[in-house]
C-alpha cells in the first residue's frame, strides 16, 4: 500500500473514532455512568450501547454524501460538555476522560489532516507541472510544440529592438517511405535522432520545435547578420544527412529547409512562418535537400496563383464559361462545313479570357473532366441545332487528359449524344499527339470504344508529337490535323516539303487532312495546290459566339441560293 493510501486509511479511523467518541459524550448521563461504574444491570449497557452505535452508523452514512456532518456530533458533544461544567461546576471522572479524549482525537485529526493538505498540494504542484510540460512539449522528441514555438516567437520579435529574427523550418524528404518500409518504431527513432542533431547545432537562447509529423522549425532570435540563418540551416542539413543506424536498418535523415528573415518587431509570427513555408515550398520543387529563402516575387507569384485558382472554382460554380466555334473551311470553295469548339472565360473584371490562360490550371486543379463535359454538352446542343440551317455540319470538340482516363468517358459522350439529339457521326473528338502516347495502348482502347459510338477521332498538332508511323496504325483515328508551325512554314522550301509529307502519310494511311492556322490567302492556295481539302485559321474567321456563327451560316446560305 503506498503511503498517500496508509494515512488515508488512518484518517478514516481517526474520524470513526472521533464520531463515536463524540457520541458518548453526548449520551452521557448519570443511568450511562452507573452502568460504567457496574451499577446498572447488562440490559441497560446492551440498550446504550446500541443506541450509540445505530447514531454513529447514522453520522458514518451521512457523512459519505456530506462530510461536514461528521463534525456536527464532534461540536455538539464540545458544547454539551461545557454547559454541564457551567451547570454543575464540574464533570464526572467519566465525563472528563471522555472530553479529554475528544479533544485529544481532534488535535490528532488536525494534524493528519494538515499533512494530507501538505500532500495533496505537493501532487496537484506536481501534477500541474506535468500538465504545463505536456502543453508545452512534444512527447516524442521532448521538443518544444507549436504553441511553445508560437510563444516564443512572440517574445522574440517583440524584443527584436534593430535585429533580426530568423525562422527555419525544416521538413524530413521521404520520412512516409520510412514509415512503410521499417514501420512506425524506426520512423519514432528516426524523429528523435533528427531533434537532437537540430538542438546540437543551434545556441543555447535558440528554440527548436517539432510542428508536427516530419517538420520542425528552428528559432533564432536578435541575429546582427543574415547569413548567420543561412550557415545555421546549411550546418543542420549536413548533420541531418549522417547516416543512421536503427536496428539492422541503415537510414539518412535527408531534408529540405525554408528561411525567413525579419527585422524588428513590426511583423506577425504567422507570416514570418508563412514566409518560411514557402520557401521550403521552393527548396522541395528544386530537388529537395536544399534550404532557400524566402523570396518575395515567388511569394507574390504563388498569392496570385492561389486567388486564380480561388476564381477558377469559382467561375466553374457560377457558369462563367461559354463555348466559341471556329469555322473549318473546305477549301474549295471557302464555306463553312464545320466547327472547332473552343472554351472561353467571360471573367467580370478580366473579360475574355483566352484558355491558354487558364487550360493547364484547371488541369492541374481536377477540373478539366467536369469543364470538359459541360463544353461537350454545350457544343453538341448547338450544333445540332444548326442542323437545321445546315444538314451534315460537322463538330470537333477537344479531349484533355484527365478526360481520356476517365473511366467514364464512352458513357458520358453516349449520355451527351442522346440528350443532345446530334448524329454520332458529325462529332468529331480531338485529341493531341502528346495525349495519345501517354498510354498508346489504353489510348487506343479508349478511342476504340469512342468509336463504337459512331464518332471519328482527330489526331490534333500532328507532326509535333515525336509520332511514329506505327503510332498511326495502333490508333483508331480518321482525321489528322496539320500543325500550324508547318503551315506558316510553307513559304520556305524546307516548310512545304514538311507540310507535303505529311498530307501524303495522312493520305497513306486514309486520313481525311486539315490545315491549322492559315493566316493568309498565300498559305491557302498552297494548301489548295498540296490538294488538302479542308483548313481553319484566322484567315477565314476567328473563334466566334455561337450567334455570330449562326450568323455566318446564314450568309453563306444565301450567297449559295
Amino acid at each position: 500500500m503506498s503511503r498517500t493510501g496508509a494515512m488515508d486509511r488512518v484518517r478514516r479511523c481517526v474520524d470513526h473514532a472521533m464520531i463515536l467518541t463524540s457520541l458518548l459524550l453526548l449520551a452521557w448521563s448519570a443511568p450511562v455512568e452507573d452502568v460504567v461504574r457496574g451499577t446498572a444491570g447488562a440490559g441497560r449497557l446492551i440498550a446504550a450501547a446500541a443506541v450509540v452505535g445505530a447514531a454513529a452508523t447514522a453520522v458514518l452514512l451521512l457523512a459519505r454524501r456530506r462530510p461536514l456532518v461528521q463534525y456536527v456530533p464532534v461540536a455538539a458533544a464540545v458544547v454539551l460538555a461545557g454547559v454541564r461544567f457551567g451547570r454543575d461546576g464540574q464533570l464526572s471522572p467519566g465525563l472528563t476522560w471522555l472530553t479529554l479524549t475528544v479533544a485529544a482525537i481532534i488535535l490528532v485529526r488536525q494534524f493528519l489532516g494538515a499533512r494530507a493538505n501538505e500532500g495533496l498540494v505537493r501532487d496537484l504542484t506536481r501534477q500541474r507541472a506535468q500538465l504545463v510540460r505536456q502543453a508545452f512539449r512534444d512527447p516524442l522528441t521532448e521538443l518544444g510544440n507549436r504553441k511553445l514555438f508560437m510563444d516564443h516567437a512572440r517574445d522574440a520579435l517583440a524584443d527584436a529592438d534593430d535585429t533580426m529574427t530568423a525562422v527555419i523550418l525544416f521538413d524530413l524528404d521521404g520520412f512516409k517511405e520510412v514509415n512503410d518500409t521499417y514501420g512506425h518504431t524506426v520512423g519514432d527513432e528516426l524523429l528523435r535522432t533528427a531533434a537532437d542533431r537540430l538542438t546540437a547545432n543551434v545556441r543555447t537562447n535558440d528554440t527548436v520545435s517539432r510542428l508536427g509529423g516530419d517538420e520542425f522549425v528552428v528559432l533564432l532570435p536578435r541575429l546582427v547578420d543574415d547569413q548567420i540563418a543561412d550557415t545555421v540551416a546549411n550546418r543542420i542539413l549536413r548533420d541531418l544527412a549522417q547516416p543512421l543506424t536503427v536496428g539492422e536498418a541503415v537510414l539518412s535523415i535527408r531534408a529540405s529547409a525554408g528561411i525567413a528573415i525579419t527585422r524588428g518587431s513590426d511583423v506577425l509570427v504567422d507570416e514570418v512562418l508563412r514566409e518560411a513555408d514557402l520557401a521550403l515550398y521552393q527548396a522541395k520543387g528544386e530537388g529537395k535537400g536544399v534550404a532557400r529563402r524566402f523570396d518575395p516575387a515567388q511569394f507574390a507569384a504563388v498569392e496570385a496563383r492561389r486567388r486564380e485558382e480561388a476564381d477558377l472554382r469559382r467561375a466553374l460554380d457560377d457558369g462563367e464559361f461559354e463555348v466559341h466555334y471556329q469555322p473549318i473551311v473546305d477549301l474549295a470553295g471557302e464555306h463553312t462545313v464545320g466547327v472547332e469548339a473552343l472554351v472561353r472565360w467571360n471573367h467580370p473584371e478580366r473579360g475574355l479570357v483566352p484558355p491558354i490562360a487558364f487550360l493547364d490550371m484547371a488541369e492541374s486543379l481536377g477540373l478539366l473532366p467536369r469543364l470538359g463535359g459541360w463544353v461537350l454538352e454545350e457544343a453538341c446542343r448547338q450544333a445540332a441545332a444548326w442542323q437545321e440551317q445546315q444538314p451534315g455540319f460537322e463538330l470537333n470538340v477537344n479531349l484533355s487528359a484527365s478526360q481520356l482516363s476517365n473511366p467514364a468517358l464512352v458513357d458520358e459522350v453516349r449520355g451527351v449524344l442522346e440528350r443532345t439529339g446530334l448524329p454520332p457521326s458529325l462529332l468529331v473528338l480531338e485529341l493531341t499527339e502528346s495525349v495519345a502516347l501517354v498510354d498508346l495502348v489504353e489510348s487506343a482502347r479508349v478511342l476504340g470504344a469512342l468509336k463504337t459510338l459512331g464518332v471519328r477521332i482527330a489526331l490534333d498538332d500532328f507532326g509535333t508529337g515525336f509520332s511514329s508511323l506505327s503510332h498511326l496504325g495502333t490508333l483508331p483515328v480518321d482525321v489528322v490535323k496539320i500543325d500550324k508551325s508547318f503551315v506558316q512554314a510553307m513559304q520556305e522550301t524546307t516548310g512545304a516539303s514538311v507540310a507535303e509529307a505529311v498530307l501524303q502519310i495522312a493520305r497513306t494511311f486514309g486520313l481525311a487532312p486539315v490545315a491549322e492556322g492559315v493566316e493568309d490567302a498565300g498559305q491557302a492556295s498552297r494548301l489548295r495546290e498540296l490538294e488538302c481539302a479542308q483548313a481553319q485559321g484566322y484567315h477565314f474567321a476567328r473563334p466566334m459566339p455561337a450567334g455570330q456563327l449562326t450568323e455566318l451560316l446564314t450568309r453563306q446560305a444565301a450567297l449559295s441560293a
